[in-house]
């Protein structure tokens, strides 16, 4: 597994709990990290995910219902939710990493950590909001 996708699987999971726990983000790292103990690298791209997050909450979480159709944010599961504001702030924030790149990573972590619909319904939401942080995804 590729360094970048675990620390994304590590974002999600720090995110999940941040939300489940209600604390802050230095504390959740801290319990985190002492029942999990990844390399420097991975932590290092996972703690910028979700401190990012945390920093642009509120814009991440306006885009993000701006381009979920019928869709409120409280109404989605935490697992879309979180996975929806760890790939809107690479989208903003991550301009070395390709649209299509975090997209697919995301559909994935959609895949693997939510339901079978996940997938489609985080890649509905990623692609409409791609294109207003001119970001679309290059023609084939």
């Amino acid at each position: 597994m590729g360094k970048r996708k675990k620390s994304r699987e590590l974002a999600l999971q720090i995110l999940y709990q941040i939300e489940m726990s209600e604390g802050d983000a230095e504390e959740n790292f801290n319990l985190f990290w002492q029942h999990f103990n990844p390399s420097d690298e991975l932590r290092e791209f996972s703690e910028e995910i979700v401190k990012g997050v945390c920093q642009h909450r509120e814009e991440i979480d306006t885009l993000i219902e701006k381009h979920s159709e019928h869709w409120r944010l409280k109404r989605m599961t935490i697992v879309d939710r979180n996975i929806l504001r760890s790939a809107i702030f690479e989208l903003m924030f991550c301009p070395d990493i390709p649209t299509k790149v975090i997209l697919n990573e995301a559909i994935e972590l959609g895949k693997k950590f939510s339901s079978e619909k996940s997938g489609s319904f985080v890649n509905g939401v990623l692609d409409k909001a791609s294109h207003q942080l001119d970001r679309p995804l290059p023609s084939d």
